[in-house]
């Protein structure tokens, strides 16, 4: 009697990919994190954007909040629509966990930056009051960009910068000193890379721009709408400070690495 040739079972290969390869593999959900990945959604543009029935993509967008890689926030312009938005940072660790799971040696890595020539970036940030939101993102992208990208901003309702804005902006060390709000029609007619609104009623009416450049919504509240004394508000403008910093650092690296379009002669 010939007794058959037994594989050796290597102790590793009975695990299960990691959860998050496991969710995010799903052709569905990852066409979900990509387009989150590009801007804040409601359901009804991902339905529109996928061709797939609304039933369906809620089910996935449940699945992708249980795993904390989306969140939703009701509108700021229409309570009864409601915005997902992804969180890159929670990817970004679940990836490198998975990477290093398959082997250490795999880490998450920088490519190398795209040549943008002599003419950096142009992204203008855009909200209600031009008084807060929009205000920390230009300060958090002129900082960090250290003139690579040429960030500005604007309001469709412009107010003076709000002082707990200032005093946020003074916590991460961007000067406020200078900064004035500015009403959107400032620079009809100029062109952009990027014009990012972080104010859900701006999105609704913001106008066009020359050049058709990357829109990008992030449904952000504004601070000074949960009441209170100033002091008692100052809490919401950290928070707000906080994520704003982490989507400009994404959007940052987003605009290095990625090719500038063609001139146009």
């Amino acid at each position: 009697m010939y007794l058959a040739a037994v594989e050796p079972v290597h102790p590793h290969d009975e695990l299960a990919p990691p959860d998050f390869l496991q969710l995010a593999g799903h052709p569905l959900r990852w066409r979900l994190l990509s387009e989150l990945a590009r801007s804040d959604r409601r359901v009804r543009e991902l339905t529109r954007l996928l061709g797939q029935p609304q039933s369906l993509i809620s089910y996935h967008l449940g699945q992708l909040r249980r795993s904390r890689l989306v969140s939703m926030r009701r509108s700021s312009a229409d309570a009864r629509d409601a915005y997902y938005s992804i969180d890159l940072t929670r990817c970004g660790e679940l990836l490198s966990a998975a990477g290093a799971a398959l082997h250490p040696g795999l880490r998450l890595t920088e490519p190398p930056s795209a040549d943008r020539g002599p003419h950096p970036a142009r992204v203008l940030f855009l909200c209600t009051g031009n008084s807060t939101r929009s205000q920390l993102a230009e300060a958090f992208m002129q900082h960090f960009s250290a003139g690579s990208v040429e960030a500005v901003s604007a309001g469709s309702h412009p107010k003076s910068l709000h002082p707990n804005a200032a005093r946020a902006m003074r916590e991460y060390r961007l000067d406020p000193v200078g900064r004035r709000a500015k009403h959107l029609s400032t620079f009809a007619g100029q062109r952009f890379d990027y014009v990012t609104t972080l104010c859900d009623k701006v999105r609704e009416i913001c106008p066009g721009f020359a050049g058709h450049p990357q829109l990008i919504h992030w449904s952000i509240a504004d601070p000074a709408r949960e009441g209170g004394t100033g002091e008692d508000t100052y809490p919401a403008f950290v928070r707000t400070a906080a994520g704003i910093e982490t989507r400009v650092r994404f959007l940052l690296r987003f605009i290095k690495n990625t090719p500038p379009p063609p001139e146009v002669h």
